[in-house]
């Protein structure tokens, strides 16, 4: 029997959860679970909230199922979550950037700024050529928060035109039981291609009403091989990341608290591709290789009192500081000069952002009505620096961009169904480039972005809840679109054409987008057995773009042109599912996603979209055996888009995992998780990924914990 066309077995799985309304008895569902991704709690839309009940296309990750998947990398961590991807390399840890909705690249200059990342409430960005946009270790975070769409600038900060990703480091309580002092949490792992191996320790220490972590990790790999087994270059690396918290209770009630946050992770690769993003052999050939060598920062340190005598004050203050840096050294190419090809010196690339950040959430329910009014300032300043062993860098500009926000958001529900969520947020900000930019023409530039958004939702029934939104953000340009020059290239006997000189792009306009979201979400309880769940979040979205910031085509004659400049509009559009089935003795996940494009100027599908696609996890749960065993497949349609980079045919990878944590007896507190990816060596590369992806890869960690 043939098999099916990918893009029609993707609509057949996910019409499943349509002949799945029954006149079964229903109950909202509350509270997080491992199978249940749309149960979890989401803390980054304002007040706390159940994923399902939220008017926003949202998703979580949370500890059990980063343990249980063990991801290696950005695509890895998403792999099951709709709406979004790694985009870049495939395997490469510093090559990697975030796309959403078809929305970010990591070979586009400045494409990261359309979503804002952040890590315990920091913000955290990263451009530079052809690299990756984060460099953090997962095996630092208990949980990530995906929100899709520019309803997230409200909170986040304008210009989220994709969404946001929440990144929340591990704490002390994760560790430690009521009574326990003291836990020690012992771990280790094995990656089959590569060669892989992971240690890591965590202490959690209660003293009265402070709480104390420290954790420490080393990682190394060897270079990875793809299904045909051919050497993915460059993939080998060592790394080690270390995570300081401390978290004080104060105060009456212990309505006060201080937490303070350090972490770093510190990678090197040796003789790695200067094009970390990925490419064909050719490419990474024409740059050849080097040594990199980069370090991740985050500190933070945030005071809340909740005021429980006042309803109208519960107030958090954050100061944090973002530092990453890029050392590039020991080139195999030999052309370095000053121009395009200082690209081959050795340099050193850094972005550092300290963020001060006052926040309130007032309770003003009263009437029937529950009323939460949260309202901000934030002040941040990023410095963005470079150099070389010829000096100033003309295409990757140093400068500072300093930006003041206020915000505020209304929550209003009536306890009848009914929840409206309003927002808006004013950024002003202030560019201003370094020495060697204002030498080659740059200047201080201002300017203003408003995000304004309202979103809706309203319960049909016990069962059945129906949300809209409609959202507008406005992106200011960077510092490296504003100011990137670079000088007339000369022609090379043989080689490509050269072409005139770039300019500052000081006449750039604000990218604009507005979004439109429509979804359904279902929920009911003893379905096809007393006690099992479904829950189903579906959402369509239209995204209009416009002043689309773009690199200007460099003609080979004439007058020098702009290195930046607006585009035409653009439209994005599409839809994502979210479902799970729970029971006592098995479970269900499904994740589809199909985004669609259009260049309103050329007609062609946008180079970032992502090929339409569906994950479907299915598993069994042993109680008595304290285990798990789980199948994803994953199918992937063939997509083409206005570049050949980013078309690629169809593909299906399957995966298997296990996970066993014994309860009881001498090996109480162990946990054993186990998984097997592209069971079938598949030989493929996802559309977003420049490199071909991983071959089987099997992988196998070992923790335990001794509590005390």
């Amino acid at each position: 029997m043939p098999l099916l066309p990918r893009a029609r077995l993707a609509h057949l799985l996910c019409s499943v959860p349509l002949v799945l309304l029954t006149s079964a008895p229903v109950m909202a569902q509350e509270g997080e679970g491992l199978f249940q991704m749309l149960g979890r709690i989401i803390l980054g839309t304002g007040t706390a909230r159940v994923a399902i009940d939220t008017p926003q296309a949202v998703s979580t990750i949370d500890a059990a199922e980063m343990e249980r998947d063990q991801p290696a990398s950005i695509g890895d961590l998403f792999k099951a979550v709709p709406g979004i991807q790694g985009t870049g390399a495939s395997a490469r840890p510093l090559g990697q950037a975030f796309n959403i909705r078809g929305i970010g690249s990591s070979d586009q200059v400045a494409s990261e700024s359309r979503i804002i990342v952040s890590v315990d409430g920091a913000p955290k960005f990263y451009e530079s050529y052809r690299m990756g946009s984060f460099f953090g270790d997962l095996d630092l975070y208990k949980r990530v928060e995906v929100l899709r769409g520019p309803a997230s600038s409200t909170l986040y900060g304008s210009g989220a035109i994709g969404g946001a990703v929440s990144f929340t480091t591990r704490d002390a309580a994760d560790f430690l039981q009521e009574g326990e002092r003291q836990a020690f949490r012992f771990s280790s792992g094995f990656d089959s291609n590569g060669g892989g191996a992971q240690v890591g320790i965590i202490s959690a220490t209660r003293a009265g009403n402070a709480d104390y972590l420290a954790a420490l990790n080393f990682g190394s790999n060897g270079d990875k091989v793809d299904g045909a087994g051919n050497v993915i270059a460059g993939t080998a690396h060592e790394s080690w990341s270390g995570l300081l918290k401390g978290k004080w209770h104060f105060g009456a009630e212990d309505e006060q608290s201080l937490t303070l946050s350090m972490s770093r992770t510190d990678t090197d690769l040796a003789r790695t591709p200067v094009i970390q993003t990925g490419g064909t052999a050719a490419a990474l050939a024409g740059f050849g290789l080097h040594d990199l060598h980069a370090v991740d920062d985050t500190v933070t340190l945030a005071w809340r009192h909740s005021f429980a005598a006042n309803p109208l004050l519960d107030l958090t203050v954050q100061l944090s500081h973002s530092a990453t840096t890029a050392e590039k050294s020991d080139f195999t190419l030999a052309g370095c000069a000053v121009g395009q090809f200082q690209v081959l010196c050795p340099s050193t690339y850094g972005y550092a952002t300290t963020t001060l950040k006052v926040e309130n959430t007032a309770d003003l329910s009263g009437g029937g009505w529950e009323n939460y009014l949260t309202f901000g300032l934030q002040l941040s300043e990023q410095e963005r620096t470079a150099t070389s062993s010829l000096g100033a860098l003309s295409f990757h500009p140093e400068g500072r961009d300093r930006k003041l926000a206020a915000y505020v958001q209304g929550e209003f529900s009536n306890g009848a169904g009914l929840t409206v969520i309003p927002g808006v947020r004013v950024d002003f900000g202030t560019l201003t480039p370094g020495a060697a930019a204002v030498a080659l023409g740059g200047s201080r530039q201002e300017e203003v972005a408003v995000s304004p958004k309202i979103a809706v939702m309203y319960a049909l029934s016990p069962a059945v809840s129906v949300f809209g939104s409609v959202a507008r953000t406005e992106r200011m340009p960077t510092l490296d679109e504003l100011y990137s020059t670079e000088p007339a290239r000369a022609t090379i006997p043989g080689g490509p054409p050269g072409g005139v000189a770039r300019t500052a792009s000081l006449g750039l306009q604000k990218e604009e987008a507005d979004t439109v979201e429509f979804g359904v979400t279902l929920q009911r309880e003893g379905l096809l057995a007393e006690g099992d769940s479904f829950q189903m979040k579906a959402t369509v979205f239209h995204n209009d773009l416009t002043n689309l910031i773009t690199t200007t085509p460099r003609p080979v004659a004439g007058a020098p042109v702009p290195y930046f400049s607006n585009v035409a509009a653009a439209e994005i559009w599409g839809g994502e599912v979210e479902a799970a089935y729970d029971a006592e003795r098995w479970f269900a996940q499904l994740a589809y996603s199909h985004v669609k494009s259009r260049n309103r100027a050329t007609g062609l599908t946008l180079p970032d979209t992502p090929a339409e696609h569906v994950v479907l996890t299915l598993g069994a749960k042993l109680p008595e055996r304290a285990m798990t065993l789980g199948w994803r497949a994953s199918y992937f349609d063939g997509i083409v888009t206005s570049s050949a980079t980013t078309t690629a045919p169809s593909y299906d990878t399957h995966d298997l995992f296990m996970t066993w944590a014994p309860e009881e007896g001498a090996l109480a507190g162990l946990e054993v998780n186990l998984s097997v990816e592209n069971v079938f060596d598949a030989a493929y590369r996802n559309n977003l990924s420049l490199d071909m992806a991983p071959g089987r890869t099997a992988k196998l960690s070992v923790a335990k914990r001794i509590a005390f």
